[in-house]
């Protein structure tokens, strides 16, 4: 009974000295992920760690009955994981950083449990995904869609009920007052959990993989509606009882309910795929299919055990980690040291954390010339200046920036932004304006790449990205660009790309962003906006690059 006391006891090591090395490794990642978690639109992550290890847990008669076996082939993910880990380091980039520690702790359970052990418990680690937040492109690009159709399908459902509603971007016009659809009312605040409560639903759900996967994609749609309808009674309620009632209270207790009605309405349609059977039997811990597997796991177990107790030494499995069952007396601490895939997976993340906590790949570069001496007088425009404030500022995390509003001889106005960074890191990167142009209201009439006629680093043109904005009787058009080192880039790929090549290759991620704004009056074409902002970028570019690194 020692013998196997201690046994346990270096497993539990073995497990305390892979979470150090990995809680040091992600550390700055995991308290991003935490803050990320106070965000209310994914307050549900909190319950999906438990969730996972109960998934594992219920699975624990499975995995007793097989011994486990140490596999080389986890170490195919683990060095996946550690590729994704500098280009998520050395990009800049958390989600990247989140694959990464996904990928190494698949790779490390596969390297100790083996392949078939994995195999049963593949659900619950496929599950920790969803505890990582979605990157902000992605996030913010979901937000601005399912706001405009989410306030675009309660308008109709207002005008059903009778209701005079009319639609201008987010913003519902109710004659006697004007409903804001803000991004807590965009439906991502019920579709990341509503889709995670899918797919629990559909693992338990004894059924084909078809009506599964419908289960599943069926709460995009579900998601879409019932929140159509919370904004719907939001104006219904705000004619009836005022915005006291309608932004108060309701606007709190009706995301419980929409979630209950959206969780009813997955629930009828589970018992409408099974053929209107009983509810008791639409869900259980498991499939026949695998409950049976289960049985035949277990009896290979119980022949394998069999065998291996007729070996002088056989692989003892405690907490479903392979290790040897010789006494530490006779071996020492050999025996603490096998399988070797430990002592090969210590060593390479033993490497990993030294090179990237004691090895600088980036080198700040600062700016050529303050911004603070930008000239408020450029070709023929006169400018002047603004000014963020600071709560601002600490959000972008630049190092300098510059704001002006020029106008040209006839009073028509360009403002102008740029903002640089001496090292673009972890959080202290560029946001770019695909992720933050105003949603409010807004309607994208284009949006996509141009390239302008400018002299620039050896080249007759510039590319840049191109937007089309509207908002009631307000147009405007803007140009944004990233000048990266000696580089022009446009999209947010392109910047994590070539901010991991230079930092592997040039020790140097320095970086700005440059945004145009002009206003479409009134009295003038589209035509005419461009070629004013054709006209200003021509005469900006040269002195800009003055300010910024080669």
């Amino acid at each position: 009974m020692n013998d196997l006391n201690e046994i346990k006891s270096d497993i539990w090591i073995k497990i305390g000295i892979y979470g150090l090395i990995l809680a040091v490794l992600y550390y700055a990642s995991f308290l991003f992920l935490k803050q990320e978690w106070g965000n209310e639109d994914f307050t549900y992550c909190y319950l999906i760690p438990p969730i996972v290890l109960y998934l594992i847990w219920e699975k624990r008669k499975g995995l007793a009955a097989l011994p486990s076996e140490a596999s080389w082939a986890g170490f195919v993910f683990i060095v996946v994981g550690f590729g994704f880990f500098w280009i998520g380091e050395l990009g800049g980039e958390y989600t990247i950083l989140f694959l990464s520690f996904w990928f190494v702790l698949v790779g490390l359970v596969w390297s100790h449990i083996g392949w078939r052990k994995l195999k049963i418990i593949w659900f619950p680690m496929l599950l920790v995904f969803a505890s990582f937040t979605p990157p902000d492109f992605l996030y913010f690009g979901l937000t601005l869609r399912l706001k405009l159709l989410s306030s675009k399908i309660g308008v109709t459902m207002l005008q059903i009920y009778g209701m005079s509603a009319y639609r201008e971007g987010n913003v519902i016009d109710l004659g006697f007052t004007q409903l804001q659809v803000v991004d807590a009312c965009s439906g991502l605040r019920y579709l990341f959990p509503l889709f995670v409560l899918g797919l629990l639903l559909a693992y338990f759900f004894k059924t084909s993989l078809w009506k599964k996967a419908v289960l599943v994609i069926s709460t995009i749609p579900i998601t879409i509606i019932t929140n159509s309808l919370r904004i719907a009674l939001t104006g219904i309620l705000y004619e009836l009882w005022g915005p006291k009632v309608a932004q108060g209270f309701f606007h709190g207790f009706s995301g419980w309910f929409i979630f209950m009605f959206a969780l009813s309405i997955m629930l009828l349609e589970m018992w409408m795929l099974s053929g209107f059977s009983s509810f008791r039997s639409l869900i259980s811990l498991g499939s026949s299919k695998e409950q049976d597997e289960q049985k035949r796991t277990e009896g290979r177990g119980l022949r394998t055990e069999d065998q291996e107790q007729r070996t002088s030494e056989h692989t003892e499995d405690f907490g479903h980690i392979a290790v040897s069952s010789e006494p530490l007396g006779k071996k020492g601490w050999r025996s603490f040291f096998s399988p070797p895939q430990f002592v090969v997976a210590v060593i390479l993340l033993g490497l990993t954390l030294v090179l990237s906590q004691g090895v600088e790949f980036r080198e700040k570069v600062p700016i050529s010339k303050s911004f603070k001496q930008f000239p408020l007088d450029v070709g023929g425009w006169s400018g002047s200046r603004q000014f963020m404030e600071r709560i601002i500022i600490d959000e972008l995390d630049f190092s300098d920036y510059v704001t002006v509003d020029y106008k040209d001889k006839s009073g028509k106005l360009v403002n102008f932004y740029t903002a640089y960074y001496e090292s673009q890191r972890k959080g202290e990167s560029i946001h770019s304006p695909a992720s933050c142009l105003p949603g409010g209201g807004w309607i994208f009439r284009e949006a996509g790449s141009a390239k302008i006629p400018v002299a620039f680093k050896g080249q007759n043109s510039m590319p840049v990205n191109r937007a089309f904005i509207e908002k009631s009787d307000y147009r405007q058009l803007t140009y944004y660009w990233f000048p990266q080192r000696d580089r022009v880039l446009t999209n947010a790929y392109q910047l994590k790309l070539y901010n991991f090549w230079d930092a592997l290759t040039r020790q140097r991620t320095d970086g700005a962003l440059v945004r145009l704004i002009t206003p479409v009056y009134p009295s003038e074409q589209l035509a005419d906006a461009e070629k004013r902002l054709q006209s200003f970028t021509q005469a900006i570019v040269p002195v800009l690059d003055e300010f910024l690194p080669d």
